[in-house]
């Protein structure tokens, strides 16, 4: 299971998702085809992922919905509590501190970033921010693993560097800038700007289908 391809991770997240939704749950059994309608993917790509986590049918009835959900949260979720820091209380970072934190029982915010005075040693959903100058201090000492980039693209860059030279191991980067990090840190990209870009493009065909 170490092995998995990083996109089977992230199908296997979504599929937890929906076998997760209230509509889904109130079944026993869901056929492949039906969950790739749901997720749009084809059965084959289904049918492939969850061999690739020795998950199998039960006989003609399809996939236990519970049991398939059950399967795939002790993949992909952390054997152990993660703790999160996020660097960069703006817009966006107070968003996702608000909108993330109780998601997920094993992961947590527990720290926040900023070098505005006016937010520092303030609370936002019941998470400290410290000052950025106390970053390798306050990871280390709450022993935190992965990280939340939110700062000015400009930055972006030096900040993963310390977060590296901290301790994190794990990094998800929500700035426009693309950002390099060591070998040993594991680094996930988000653009917005780039995914709305695809959505535009993709959106006109469909306009002229």
């Amino acid at each position: 299971m170490a092995n998995l391809p990083e996109k089977t991770i992230e199908r296997l997240s979504i599929y937890r998702k929906v076998l997760n939704n209230t509509i889904v749950q109130s079944r026993k059994y869901i056929f492949s085809h039906e969950l790739a309608k749901l997720v749009h993917l084809k059965p084959e790509q289904i049918r492939k992922d969850l061999m690739l986590i020795s998950h199998t049918s039960v006989g003609k009835k399809g996939y236990d919905v519970e049991k398939l959900s059950q399967n795939i949260s002790n993949i992909i979720d952390p054997k152990q509590s993660q703790k999160i820091a996020l660097v960069g209380l703006g817009n966006l970072g107070r968003a996702i501190l608000s909108y993330f934190n109780g998601k997920r029982s094993q992961m947590s915010i527990t720290a926040a970033f900023d070098i505005d005075p006016d937010k520092v040693n303030k609370v936002y959903a019941s998470v400290r921010c410290y000052h950025i100058d106390q970053l390798k201090e306050i990871i280390r000492k709450e022993e935190i693993n992965i990280a939340i980039i939110t700062v000015p693209a400009d930055n972006a860059e030096k900040v993963a560097e310390e977060l590296v030279l901290a301790g994190i191991r794990g990094i998800l980067n929500f700035t426009p800038t693309p950002i390099n990090v060591e070998p040993y840190a594991y680094l996930v990209e988000y653009d917005m700007i780039a995914s709305i870009e695809k959505l535009a493009y993709f959106s006109e065909k469909y306009k002229n289908n």
